[in-house]
């Protein structure tokens, strides 16, 4: 099946990268709202792509995405997409935000505030800009979510220059090949220097602000009121002290870190990872505390190129000291690791941009950014030759190094630990349903793997990897097939994508069980709270059949609902699925605001009595699973002819009631929890089993010379009359006897 899908992709793979994000934004957006003055948008055309837009049938000018031309990964670690329009004259003419996951926004912050942020890009100069005509774009950050318009301005501006370039807008042309020898770290210049001699051959590079350059820098800023508000202290006190250096430099590092801290960087790095060193003192710290609430360092980037790269806290480790000789004792000393997807190269300029905030208000501050520009000595370089591209074989194109690699390819790379462990976690699945025959003899074992596989799929899947499908999932399916149907953006969440293809296996080997009953997180937190709701004795609430099979329709007629507004509106169906509680109590793990968390809660709180609640009656995507699960080429759930005529003792412990009272599964209701099975396959629980059982005892007994033949026809007699008809789990009889 994976190989299937590789050369499923690797057929498609040339049309990815042309069909991009660009055409399902365009859809539904009207070429005045995106482009003032146009009366067309064009389909979008070369790699990455962009969107001519006409007026009276004369071009003024181009839509594109951010997305397309730069990282744009935020906050949530999923893609910011804004529309930007240009002019001919290389003049951006607006800036649109057209999707976001964001949580800081989701949780608290409007989001118009971060769109507002937007209209200060109108009638900006590209081509003057990139001249050093004008100044540099002043963004006005907003308080909470500097991370956020950060990214958003970076990609902008970077993006606007490419698409300048490559389309020879405001004077801009395109950037000249690279020719000619590269630059590479020599590892075997890794003779060790003290501080002094560190500084003064650039390995180490120092930004030093004291108060007055700071606070005339915000009085030249011409926002009057952070001018108004300066910095308090002598003018020449030291205001931040910073140097930067890159430690994966084997000189470098071994000078910086000493020789035990070093070796234990290179046992962390990943191969063609690299690290930097951040040291600063004064009263502005470079690190805030911003990342120990929210987990990123906010106060500064490093850029290099087209690239910029934020630090989370994982990728940061504290140090006590620098043990180069002579260097001095500063406040702040700590080891950066920079992401290995970011194609970050140490033989190359860089600079680090750090950016200072002043408030200007209870809940506004002004920002400046200050740059510390780096370039690695000579005396650390080679310089090679440019390497002959080898011949690409099967999985050649997947190269998510590439400068034009799309976003999808890199998101695939980052995922790979991920991926694999998914990957084996539906093998397991897979192994567990082939051979459920023998599994299923042996009580115990099955219902441990299913708790082990719950706690997996809740905290691994749903509260660690954010893997939750969604029947938002579906509709955009059946919206991008109408509209044009776009591979990269489903390619864009590895984990989810791999998760639907074992949704559409499984749909035709056991239904939709597989994934409801194994996979599904918010699926996996009810079946665990009643877990526990049943150890504390709470009891347990078993509707009537005829009440039960009343319900259960409820959630085919809200998919209906929703599939009938995607037609008109995938945003308002979007909108109207957060009837699914699943981003409340998966995705933002309930920090949300309080409607949402409490809808949340209250479709779990009737699961503590009647197991799986919103699973039985109210899961649209459940319910849109069904539907095609229909198709399933195999039965696999076994039943005898007993089954219920007379006995119900299945049909009673279903912990859904999927099994109708004449016996038949029902499997559009089935979550394929096995436990069916366990009791066909106990000859102590099953009925039929169990007269099989004591037929064979009566025979041993009888060759053996034991009780007479009348007496144990008595004795059996006596215990068929317990055979379960139903009454036994209603009285709350859980024991091992046929009742």
């Amino acid at each position: 099946m994976l190989f299937t899908l590789v050369l499923l992709m690797q057929l498609l793979a040339g049309s990815f990268a042309a069909a991009a994000d660009l055409p399902r934004f365009l859809t539904d957006i009207g070429p005045q709202e995106v482009f003032p003055g146009a009366d067309r948008i064009a389909d979008p055309e070369g790699d990455p792509p962009v969107a001519p837009a006409f007026s009276a049938g004369e071009k003024i000018g181009y839509v594109f995405l951010t997305s397309d031309y730069a990282n744009t990964t935020g906050y949530s670690g999923k893609p910011i997409h804004q529309l930007v329009a240009i002019d001919l004259k290389g003049v951006i003419r607006k800036v649109m935000l057209v999707e976001h996951h964001e949580p800081i926004v989701l949780i608290g912050i409007p989001e118009k505030r971060i769109v507002a942020v937007l209209d200060g890009y109108n009638n900006l100069d590209i081509g003057a800009l990139v001249r050093g005509e004008i100044g540099e774009q002043k963004v006005d950050v907003v308080t909470g979510a500097t991370v956020t318009v950060m990214v958003m301005d970076d990609t902008i501006l970077r993006s606007a220059i490419k698409v300048a370039r490559n389309q020879r807008l405001g004077g801009l042309e395109p950037e000249p090949p690279k020719t000619g020898p590269r630059a590479v770290i020599n590892p075997e210049a890794a003779e060790t220097e003290d501080w002094s001699t560190l500084l003064a051959d650039g390995s180490v590079r120092q930004l030093a602000l004291t108060l007055e350059q700071v606070n005339a820098a915000f009085e030249a800023s011409g926002d009057p009121l952070a001018a108004e508000r300066p910095e308090q202290g002598a003018p020449d006190e030291s205001f931040i002290e910073l140097y930067a250096a890159v430690v994966s430099i084997p000189a470098i590092g071994r000078s910086l870190l000493g020789e035990a801290e070093y070796r234990n960087l290179t046992q962390r790095l990943e191969p063609g990872q690299q690290a930097i060193l951040l040291a600063g003192s004064g009263r502005y710290s470079f690190k805030g505390s911003g990342y120990v609430r929210g987990g990123i360092f906010d106060r500064f980037q490093l850029a290099q190129g087209d690239a910029s790269i934020r630090f989370h806290d994982f990728q940061h480790k504290r140090l006590r000291h620098i043990a180069a000789e002579g260097a001095p004792d500063l406040k702040d000393v700590d080891l950066f690791l920079v992401p290995p997807d970011q194609g970050f190269d140490p033989a190359q300029p860089w600079k680090l941009e750090l950016l200072v905030g002043r408030a200007v208000g209870a809940t506004k501050k002004a920002f400046l950014t200050f740059d510390l520009s780096y370039s690695p000595p000579e005396k650390y370089l080679s310089f090679i030759e440019p390497e002959v591209p080898p011949q690409q074989g099967l999985l050649g194109w997947f190269d998510a190094d590439a400068p034009d690699a799309p976003l999808w390819m890199k998101m695939w790379v980052v995922k790979v630990p991920e991926v694999i462990v998914l990957l084996m976690a539906l093998g397991v699945l897979s192994l567990i349903f082939f051979f459920q025959d023998w599994l299923v003899k042996h009580p115990r074992l099955t219902d441990r793997i299913r708790v082990g596989f719950l706690i997996f799929t809740l905290f691994g899947i749903g509260w660690y990897a954010n893997a939750q499908l969604s029947v938002v999932n579906i509709l955009a399916v059946f919206n991008a097939l109408i509209s044009g149907f776009d591979w990269s953006y489903f390619l864009m969440e590895p984990l989810v994508f791999l998760l639907w293809g074992s949704v559409a296996v499984a749909l035709l080997f056991w239904g939709r069980g597989a994934y409801c009953g194994w996979l599904c997180p918010f699926g996996a937190l009810q079946e665990l709270l009643n877990r526990l709701a049943k150890l504390v004795k709470i009891p347990q609430l078993p509707l009537p059949w005829g009440l039960h099979e009343r319900l259960w329709p409820v959630k085919y007629l809200i998919f209906l609902v929703l599939f009938g507004f995607s037609l008109h509106s995938l945003g308002v169906a979007e909108r109207l699925a957060e009837v699914e509680p699943f981003k409340t109590a998966i995705i933002l793990k309930f920090v949300r605001d309080w409607p949402f968390v409490l809808f949340a809660v209250a479709v779990l709180v009737p699961g503590l009595f009647i197991e799986r609640f919103y699973c039985r009656y109210l899961c649209p995507l459940g319910a849109a699973l069904a539907i095609p699960g229909r198709m399933r080429m195999f039965e696999w759930l076994k039943r005898y002819k007993e089954c219920g005529s007379p006995c119900q003792r299945c049909a009673n412990e279903c912990m859904v009631q999927a099994i109708h009272p004449e016996g038949n599964i029902n499997v559009n209701e089935c979550l394929y929890c096995l436990h069916c099975q366990v009791v066909y396959s106990d000859e102590h629980a099953c009925p039929v089993l169990i007269q099989k059982r004591l037929k064979r005892e009566r025979q041993a007994n009888l060759s053996k010379g034991g009780k007479s033949g009348v007496a144990l026809k008595v004795e059996e007699i006596k215990k068929q009359t317990t055979i379960d008809t139903g009454a036994g789990r209603a009285a709350g009889d859980d024991s091992e006897s046929p009742a």
